[in-house]
């Protein structure tokens, strides 16, 4: 997996996937951007919710659960220091669908969590306080 970011000016960033898809970076205008883009710390969380959540519908599908809708809302907390790396990150599953089983669905939010999602046991790993919750609807 590769990925290439070229700076464009002040705190601007393009991103090239390996994939051949591109995503543009930039900061707030206090800190010199011009708020033309999502933060790299916010693209952080946007990997993390589309790992979890493809993890999730995946086993759901697999299970045959009739999900219709899958939303993940993520909510970060940030150190005061420097480095303001994450310290703790919270996963909101909320699930739509037809007869949903809760028991299936606490198993996929927690497989993805504790096996299958990479961005997920990475970021524990790495001391970040982790936790996840669902709601079915």
């Amino acid at each position: 997996m590769k990925a290439v970011v070229k700076w464009v000016d002040g705190v601007m960033f393009l991103g090239e996937s390996g994939s051949g898809h591109s995503v543009v970076m930039d900061g707030a205008p206090e800190q010199g951007g011009r708020n033309m883009g999502v933060r790299p710390m916010e693209m952080l969380l946007l990997g993390l919710g589309g790992c979890a959540s493809y993890d999730v519908i995946a086993m759901l599908k697999k299970g045959r659960q009739q999900i219709v809708d899958c939303r993940a809302e993520v909510e970060a907390e940030r150190a005061d220091a420097v480095p303001a790396v994450f310290s703790k990150i919270h996963i909101k599953f909320i699930i739509t669908g037809s007869d949903l089983k809760e028991k299936q669905v606490k198993r996929a939010v927690d497989l993805s969590a504790e096996k299958y999602c990479s961005a997920s046991i990475m970021l524990g790993a790495a001391g970040v306080a982790m936790s996840h919750s669902y709601e079915i609807q």
